[in-house]
């Protein structure tokens, strides 16, 4: 028998804590005070039936996706599955890889239904859901790496833009990651979007057979993994300037792939002190970064 999710306000008393086994979420809003209190109260609700609600489907959604699968029952399962359908084909990838993304969303869904908010959002381990009423701002925090967070630059979203999602992923993160990446934020339409391509994205930064890459099967560290036997990233050595500019690369042409596709909005790639950021500055907005200038791809045109 499982413990009882916690429900809690963190001691600024504006931001609520969820925490249900390996869901844990950070929710604000800001709105009248009657509003803010009734997502809050509807957010709460609705977290307490997520993780049941997963782990009745836990088997399929661990299975890899294809254009033949079954259709999942639950509505946060049938959003989970979306994500990944367009990657379905070329790629392996299981529901699982878009699951915080869509947990996010879900809890969302419910406080913009619940009462009418300025801003909100919803943060899944760095996996962002994410509302901006008209002419509301959000300032996203751009990372080097997530088991160590520093502040590599800002990206500032307006309710004019596009995104309402952001996800992380990498080898140094809380999933597996066949590539070598420190970390690949995404900014797209939904946090379900951006956690599955940020997935993809992550496994292109990679140099195959690379002496200084250590890899070991994903069952063996987690039995019951959806990546099964597939070698998965657990150190990187020393890797020469020339070398990480060609991991760099090929995750920087596999999200122009997906930018073109109208898949995400914007990518930001980290790898040992480096790091490529691709199309944010085509919204016009502002990006403080500490990247030098040639390294940081507009893309204005695509």
């Amino acid at each position: 028998m499982r413990q009882a999710a916690i429900i809690r306000f963190l001691p600024d008393r504006r931001r609520l804590h969820l925490n249900d086994g390996p869901i844990d979420l950070i929710v604000e809003a800001s709105g009248a005070g009657p509003a803010v209190e009734s997502s809050y109260e509807a957010a709460a609700r609705r977290f307490v039936t997520i993780l049941d609600e997963l782990c009745a489907e836990l088997p399929l959604l661990r299975t890899r996706r294809s254009a033949t699968s079954s259709r999942p029952a639950g509505s946060i399962a049938r959003v989970m599955a979306a994500a990944v359908a367009p990657f379905c084909g070329p790629y392996f990838i299981t529901p699982m890889a878009a699951v915080a993304g869509a947990v996010a969303e879900a809890v969302l869904v419910a406080m913009t239904g619940a009462a009418k908010l300025d801003r909100a959002y919803v943060n899944n381990g760095g996996d962002i859901a994410l509302h901006l009423a008209s002419a509301q701002r959000f300032t996203v925090g751009m990372v080097e790496r997530p088991d160590r967070p520093s502040l590599f630059g800002t990206f500032e979203i307006s309710a004019a833009m596009p995104i309402r999602g952001i996800a992380t992923s990498g080898w140094r993160g809380r999933s597996f990651s066949l590539g070598i990446a420190d970390a690949v934020t995404v900014l797209a339409e939904t946090a379900s979007k951006a956690d599955a391509a940020a997935t993809i994205i992550a496994n292109a930064v990679d140099l195959p057979g690379h002496p200084a890459i250590v890899r070991c099967s994903a069952q063996d560290l987690q039995p019951d993994s959806d990546l099964g036997a597939r070698l998965v990233t657990r150190e990187v050595g020393w890797l020469s300037e020339f070398e990480i500019a060609a991991a760099l690369f090929a995750g920087c042409e596999k999200a122009r792939t997906l930018l073109a596709a109208g898949l995400i909005d914007g990518a930001i790639l980290h790898l040992q002190g480096e790091a490529r950021v691709i199309a944010l500055k085509r919204f016009g907005a502002s990006v403080s970064t500490s990247a030098s200038p040639e390294k940081i791809e507009s893309l204005i045109h695509a």
